[in-house]
């Protein structure tokens, strides 16, 4: 997954959240039980919406932001999503 990270997006407020592609998707999806199995496919047709969204990167900084534990939120699972946030946070104390 290649995100820029060289800006500041954003996300207060939830205009960002209006135009997600997802907002007309059953949240279920992107709230998989598991990371096996049925898991695996459901991960897969979330991750498929957040390819064609338009606000993914705006979605993926809240999620790093405010450290979503769970599901696929920006096109990440939660696996991805607890590495990505290590180096989001070494951004944020070097910026600081």
């Amino acid at each position: 997954m290649a995100l820029s990270w060289n800006r500041t997006i954003e996300w207060d407020g939830d205009s960002w959240r209006e135009r997600a592609a997802c907002r007309d998707t059953d949240p279920d999806l992107f709230f998989p039980i598991g990371t096996t199995g049925q898991a695996i496919d459901q991960i897969r047709e979330a991750k498929a919406v957040c390819r064609e969204c338009e606000v993914q990167a705006t979605c993926l900084e809240f999620a790093l932001a405010t450290n979503q534990e769970s599901g696929v939120w920006g096109g990440a699972s939660e696996e991805e999503r607890k590495k990505l946030r290590k180096a989001w946070l070494a951004r944020q104390r070097r910026a600081s």
